[in-house]
This record gives structure tokens, C-alpha cells and sequence, in this order.
């Protein structure tokens, strides 16, 4: 075990499991209890439950031993791609509103998965459908679980748990704790691993708080100050409104920035865009909901302004959580009109952002996006884009950054320096004798 678990470890480049990680494996490993795990965003939770997960299950069964439930398609999607870098002995399927459920289920049919990483009404849909045998489940994970069995999502969660009759193990994670696990999730023999007080005190030493005052009530003006402050750096404004971040993420667009807007109203493949360009560093400005604030892998953020105050503390917890993770520093500040106040929970005595007086225009991203109209089902894998690009884009590979393979199609970013000449040089060419469509995504 403790080497399959040391392979794991090497294809994810990670030395050592983290304390959290560690006791929540053991945790799932050296009993038969229900758990509860609480630990910041940011702390690593999805692999402290995948990796001892991978020994519950028995590779020679091929039908469902264990879903995986997540609030949102995102974090559906980022869960089951932790869980294909760490093995290839066991399958899964991702499953999650915005796309056909037809095409779900005859992926669910063709791949025979053992795990299954999916939302609460689309699992319900498998589930109700036939698509998803319950009986040989045995294990449920709930991650954000505090945001899975809030009021929004209670009735589908009750009736899926109801449809699970062979449910043994229950694994529930969350940055936050709920005020009270609703009895239908029939928690038995709870474990609790809770490292939210240790690492939350190093994150607050690594995080900075500051408040910025607007003279108008109308605050873009003011945000659009702050954010050339920021330079070319990796920044999240967050608003309580899918409206307002369309219009904010608008203005900052005709105003220079490079912005990408986040938020549940959009479709699965804007989403999809929005989420790369700003994790691969083509956009340095992620305008977005609270959608943004939970289950992402966005790395290095360095600034979080709540352009609206945050609804709830809790809200609150899950915004920051997006910066001063691991060992890096990051800053969050409030935004405030005339008459806004800080919330109760955050120290009054927080500075002020002094802006300099003479500001830089909006700073452009280093990185720019190319779609490649073929994926997976073409037999592409990252190895071809990338000797493609550089071959027929003329460019070095140090040029190149993030290579995603999606199904139909993929994604690559390049140095922004380079990026019309790749363009222009691979327009007509073939890529493994495929003509296919190279664009730039803005």
C-alpha cells in the first residue's frame, strides 16, 4: 500500500502528504467510519479523500463502488481528472448538467466506471433512469458539503441518498462547517479531521486585508484604479449578481483590461473558456459570482477585491480561500461605496489602499489561448500539440504554456509575443494529417 500510494505521489510531483492529508487518509483507511473533513480551501482535500478512496475500490468489479457528489460541473470535472493523473488501473465518468444526459449514459455504459464524479441532479437523473445500478454503491463523497446540503440543494440530496441502499462509508468535505448534517444523510460512527484553526492561522499570516473607499456609488471607476495598481498580476473580483459581473466585466474590457467573466448563467463551454483563460494566465482579471469562490483549481492568485460585500461569513471564508494558498501571500480588499460598512466579522482597524498618484495603463497578460478544433476522439494527446505548435508555429517549447485535451477539441497557451505568428503559420497545416480550426479565444 505505502508504495502504491509513493507512485501516486510521484505523478502528482508531491514529496510528502500534507498532516490533513495523511490523518484523513487514515482516517479512511484504519476504520469503517463515516468522516468529516475540514481544512481551508486551497489545503489539498480532493487528494486527501482520492487516494485512500483508490484502495477501497476493487479493480476487478466493473460496475459504480463509490460517487463522488460536488455542488457544481467544475468541480465534477477537476475531481475526475485529479483521479485519471493518478491512476489508470481504475475508471470513472464525470457526470453534470449542460450537456446531453443521452451522452452520459452511453459513456456511463461504454467506460463500466467504478467511480463516478457527479452533481446531485444529474446523479438523480442516472439514477432514476437506470443508468447508474445503486446496489453495489457503498461509498458517498460530499465534497462542499456544506454547499450540498444547504436549502437549495436538500430535497435532490435526500432523495439521492434515499436511492443508495448499500451506502457503508460517508465522506463529507468543506473549507466550512454546516450548522447541522440533516438526518437524511444518516451520518453513523463520525470521525471528524478539522485542520480549519492551524492552517487558518497560516494563511492569515500570509494574507493581507486592506479597504478601499469609492466617492461614487457606482464603484467601476474606482475598481478600474485599483486594478491598474495591480499591474499584469492574477486577480478575482467577486459580485453577488450574474448581471452586475456582465456589466463590470464589460466595462473593464472597454476600459483595456483582459477579463474573463464567470458565472451560472453561462453555458458549459463559455464557462469552460472563462476558467482557462484566466487559470493558464490569458486573462490576469477573473470578473465572477461566488461560482468562483469554491472547488476551482485556479493557482496563484495574487489579489481578491469583493467588489460586494460578501452575503455571509462563510461566503467570506471561501473568497479568500482563492489566495494565500500553500506557502504563497495574497491580498483581498473590500471595495466600499459611501455608505458601506465592513462586515462585523473583519477587523475595522484594516488599512487603506493608498493608490499611487500616476497609474499604469491596463497591463496586458503575458499568455494568450489557441483552440485546436480536435481532441481525444481525434488521437491527439499533449505530446502532439506541442511538437505541432512548435514545429509549424515556428516557436520554442519555452514559449509554450498549459496544453488541455478535451474530447473534440483542445487548448493551448502561448506567449502572447508569439502568438500571431503561431497563428498565421499554422493556418492550413495538418495536424496529424487532420485539417483542423486554430483561433485565438478572447
Amino acid at each position: 500500500m505505502t508504495n502504491l500510494m509513493d507512485n501516486m505521489l510521484e505523478k502528482l510531483h508531491i514529496e510528502q502528504l500534507s498532516p490533513m492529508q495523511t490523518a484523513t487518509a487514515a482516517a479512511l483507511l484504519n476504520s469503517e467510519n463515516d468522516v468529516v473533513v475540514l481544512s481551508p480551501t486551497g489545503s489539498g482535500k480532493t487528494l486527501a479523500y482520492l487516494l485512500p478512496l483508490l484502495h477501497l475500490i476493487d479493480p476487478s468489479r466493473d460496475e459504480v463502488q463509490a460517487v463522488v457528489v460536488v455542488p457544481g460541473r467544475e468541480l465534477a470535472l477537476q475531481s475526475y481528472n485529479v483521479f485519471k493523473t493518478v491512476t489508470n488501473t481504475l475508471k470513472a465518468c464525470a457526470c453534470y448538467g449542460g450537456r446531453p444526459a443521452m451522452d452520459e449514459h452511453k459513456l456511463l455504459r461504454q467506460v463500466c466506471p467504478q467511480v463516478v464524479f457527479a452533481t446531485p441532479g444529474r446523479l438523480n437523473d442516472h439514477l432514476d433512469k437506470g443508468n447508474i445500478a445503486p446496489d453495489s454503491i457503498g461509498i458517498i463523497v460530499i465534497d462542499e458539503f456544506d454547499k450540498c446540503l444547504e436549502m437549495g440543494f436538500q430535497d435532490e440530496m435526500s432523495a439521492l441518498i434515499s436511492k443508495l441502499p448499500a451506502l457503508d462509508r460517508r465522506v463529507l468535505l468543506s473549507a466550512t462547517d454546516a450548522e447541522a448534517i440533516p438526518r437524511f444523510v444518516n451520518m453513523q460512527r463520525v470521525e471528524r479531521v478539522d485542520y480549519r484553526q492551524s492552517q487558518d492561522s497560516q494563511q492569515e499570516e500570509r494574507l493581507r486585508i486592506a479597504m478601499l473607499r469609492s466617492p461614487d456609488k457606482d464603484k467601476l471607476t474606482t475598481l478600474s484604479l485599483l486594478l491598474r495598481s495591480y499591474g499584469d498580476q492574477s486577480t478575482i473580483v467577486f459580485l453577488n449578481h450574474r448581471e452586475a459581473v456582465e456589466r463590470t466585466a464589460a466595462y473593464l474590457k472597454d476600459q483595456g483590461f483582459s477579463v474573463t467573466a464567470f458565472h451560472g448563467g453561462l453555458d458549459q463551454k463559455a464557462r469552460e473558456d472563462a476558467l482557462y483563460r484566466f487559470s493558464n494566465g490569458s486573462a490576469n482579471i477573473c470578473v465572477s459570482t461566488d461560482l468562483a469562490s469554491r472547488g476551482l483549481d485556479i493557482p496563484e492568485v495574487e489579489h481578491i477585491v469583493h467588489y460586494h460585500l460578501p452575503e455571509t461569513q462563510t461566503a467570506y471564508t471561501h473568497r479568500v480561500g482563492r489566495t494565500a494558498r500553500w506557502q504563497a501571500e495574497g491580498d483581498a480588499c473590500f471595495l466600499l461605496g459611501p455608505t458601506e460598512q465592513l462586515p462585523e466579522y473583519v477587523d475595522s482597524n484594516i488599512p487603506d489602499v493608498i493608490l499611487p498618484e500616476q497609474l499604469p495603463a491596463p497591463s496586458q497578460p503575458r499568455m494568450t489561448t489557441i483552440y485546436v478544433g480536435k481532441g481525444k476522439k481525434d488521437k491527439l494527446s499533449r505530446g502532439d500539440i506541442l511538437g505541432f505548435i512548435c514545429k509549424k508555429g515556428g516557436i520554442d517549447k519555452s514559449k509554450v504554456g498549459r496544453i488541455d485535451v478535451k474530447e473534440r477539441y483542445s487548448y493551448i497557451a502561448v506567449q502572447r509575443d508569439v502568438a500571431r505568428q503561431v497563428l498565421r503559420q499554422v493556418q492550413g497545416e495538418k495536424i496529424k494529417g487532420l485539417k483542423t480550426v486554430f483561433e485565438e479565444i478572447r
